[in-house]
């Protein structure tokens, strides 16, 4: 491992120094669950759940903050529209070979759902057991795309910039880096579904009813389209954060699915 396991650390991936944070056993010691944030996330706003994910499951978890977001450097901008698939692609590697990552499951929210998802089904990986993808993205939706046209005009006003200045070394960098790819005339028939047909590792959808961002469409194409096992997590009274809008419920959720995968991988092949 290149990099201290710790709760307050700093690594260099995609020519940039990133904020990592890690709980509970190391790589050589128990699988690693590798957290990914949403598109205005970071380390800090997890809050508590990697460390009640690491409780409730024994295994490690890591945390990172992807260039642009929290105390990571600046993302260059404008980022291109394919933002996405180059994380998961060109930065994502790098950040598991920097942990000394050996083998587990990749938690992703959002952005960071979509990422976990680009990865599996474009590099071939077979450190990576599982994906667990709360509020994916696969393609963009009117009504998201609305939600986020309404973001813009509240961090103009200053009310949302307030608050990421609380978390973001640089906010103006990470709210660009994110409203303006989405809102982009582009971005409108972005579409990385393909990926999930080149799925081969079970998944576990998390999907609030009430997702301001994206609908239960997200999960239908992932659940119709993946040759791999894909079970569903959909929970009422819940926006686009299932982590923090239904912790003990997503929490008990991952465990079990982590449990499950344990109890498999575990399991003797039967003798004819």
């Amino acid at each position: 491992m290149t990099v201290e396991w710790t709760e307050n650390g700093r690594l260099t991936a995609g020519g940039k120094t990133l904020e990592y944070a890690c709980y509970g056993p190391t790589p050589e010691k128990a699988p690693t669950l590798v957290l990914l944030h949403e598109g205005l996330g970071a380390v800090a706003l997890w809050r508590d759940f990697p460390q009640a994910l690491a409780r409730a499951t024994g295994f490690g978890v890591f945390a990172y903050s992807r260039a642009g977001y929290g105390q990571s450097d600046p993302a260059n901008l404008p980022r291109p529209l394919d933002y996405m698939t180059r994380e998961a692609v060109d930065v994502l590697p790098q950040v598991l070979d920097a942990i000394g990552f050996q083998r587990g499951v990749f938690v992703g929210h959002s952005d960071g759902a979509t990422i976990a998802a680009i990865y599996a089904g474009s590099v071939s990986d077979q450190r990576v057991r599982a994906l667990v993808l709360m509020a994916p993205h696969f393609f963009t939706e009117e009504a998201g795309l609305a939600e986020i046209a309404k973001a813009k005009t509240l961090y103009e006003t200053g009310e949302l910039r307030d608050k990421m200045a609380r978390y973001h070394r640089d906010p103006d960098n990470t709210f660009r880096g994110w409203n303006d790819s989405w809102l982009h005339p582009g971005f409108k028939d972005w579409n990385v579904g393909d990926v999930i047909d080149y799925l081969r590792i079970p998944s576990l959808a998390v999907q609030g009813r009430d997702d301001q961002y994206g609908t239960l469409a997200q999960i239908e194409e992932l659940d119709s389209r993946s040759y791999a096992p894909v079970e569903t997590l959909i929970l009422d009274d819940c926006r686009h954060s299932p982590h923090l809008d239904r912790p003990e419920q997503v929490v008990a959720g991952i465990a079990a699915f982590c449990a499950r995968l344990e109890r498999i991988e575990a399991a003797e092949p039967e003798v004819a």
